[in-house]
């Protein structure tokens, strides 16, 4: 393994850092959805599409921020984005217009993704085992907070300073961690170790790895458990709103007990590691799944939305997913320890297109009701579960993918 520079603790808060961009560019102006509708003039349905652009821009690029990484270093990857996107953020903070603001949203989305994609690479160039499944425990549990933090942070900002003060606070994160990061991030590939860029064989081992069986499964079951959550972040506003009956300073009832499981379950998965195998670790993680799942369809048929009940078995689902989480990835990074990063980045790209599709299709068709998102969140974990089960048969399969 590479020399590590910095002490793990210090490169998890480093990796933590900028794996919150994407869920801090997404919650943190969740409350100001109201605002920047009356700004410019248009529909609530209309500011979705700015999380929609940015989702869909987000998962596109994520194709290529691993593969960029394996043939320049992941130190050069992580600091280009981190400028475009502190430039982006300036952007959408001074839009003259609606059409101004979902370009630069755009270019936050092509950007935003290169700390969370390059940082998985970093962790599993850096460690192997039991080192990197804590380490990758600890960076979810750090991680955790953004969620949390994210909408009460846009809910203070907005009502002191208006919608454009969101953006501008993201510019700021971005700024302060290109300086962390030029100033400390180790850079974890050396040249013998990197990929040449040239056209032929990086589609070829797109190729390859796109056709892999067992890695669409596993980056099919990380993004399905992910969102059995995210279907509730995405859905805030109307639940915070109106089916709780909350101002914007109040988005925390929401966040807060759903980032407190991960963290939580974080925690659980880096204690684990070296003492129960992944798979067990992962089998625990959905039994508390599916029991939260399970107490969120009893609540959401006999009764009406209500703290803390509504909450609640959002929090023990989050448990389960921060459970599992960790353990599923360095399966996933290990099935082609060449390409790392390109690996990274098929994940990331599942990751983003199956959120892009719940915040722009299914959110909008079941966040009018508690019990329509209970229902949801079920669906999406049993087709995470399905996805894991494929996989455990592909590994037993003597011509497996």
């Amino acid at each position: 393994m590479h020399s590590k520079p910095i002490a793990m603790p210090l490169l998890a808060a480093i990796l933590a850092a900028l794996a919150m961009i994407g869920p801090f560019t997404i919650d943190t102006y969740l409350p100001s959805f109201p605002a920047i509708a009356g700004a410019f003039a248009v529909s609530t349905l209309e500011v979705q599409q700015t999380l929609s652009v940015y989702l869909l821009s987000f998962a596109v690029m994520t194709l290529f921020h691993g593969t960029l990484s394996d043939s320049f270093g992941r130190r050069p990857v992580i600091l280009t984005g981190l400028f475009i996107f502190s430039v982006a953020s300036v952007g959408c903070a001074l839009a003259q217009d609606f059409s101004q603001l979902l370009l630069f949203r755009g270019l936050q989305g092509l950007s935003a993704g290169v700390g969370m994609v390059v940082g998985r690479a970093i962790i599993r160039d850096s460690f192997e085992g039991h080192e990197a499944q804590r380490l990758m425990s600890l960076v979810t549990m750090i991680f955790g907070l953004a969620p949390a933090i994210a909408p009460v942070i846009g809910g203070w900002l907005q009502s002191a300073f208006g919608w454009a003060s969101v953006f501008l606070f993201l510019a700021l994160y971005g700024a302060l961690l290109l300086v962390a990061c030029a100033w400390r991030l180790p850079e974890t590939l050396p040249l013998p170790a990197r990929q040449p860029f040239a056209l032929r064989p990086l589609a070829k081992n797109y190729v390859k790895l796109a056709s892999s069986s067992r890695l669409l499964v596993l980056s099919t079951a990380i993004a399905l458990n992910f969102c059995g959550f995210f279907l509730y972040i995405v859905s805030a506003p109307a639940i915070i709103y109106d089916l709780l009956g909350l101002n914007e300073h109040q988005f925390a009832w929401l966040f807060v007990p759903g980032i407190a499981g991960v963290m939580l379950g974080a925690f659980l998965s880096g204690r684990l590691a070296g003492r129960i195998t992944p798979r067990q670790t992962v089998n625990i993680g959905y039994l508390i799944m599916f029991a939260a799942a399970a107490f969120n369809i009893a609540y959401s048929s006999l009764f009406e939305p209500a703290l803390p009940w509504t909450v609640l078995p959002v929090m023990c689902y989050t448990v389960g997913m921060a459970l599992a989480m960790p353990s599923v990835t360095l399966v996933a990074l290990d099935l082609f320890p060449h390409n790392r990063g390109l690996t990274s980045s098929l994940l990331g790209f599942q990751h983003s297109f199956t959120i892009a599709i719940i915040a722009g299709v299914v959110s909008p068709l079941l966040s009018h009701a508690d019990h329509a998102l209970a229902l949801g969140m079920a669906g999406l974990l049993l087709s995470g579960w399905i996805s894991w089960m494929a996989y455990l048969y592909l590994e037993k399969s003597p011509h497996h993918a």
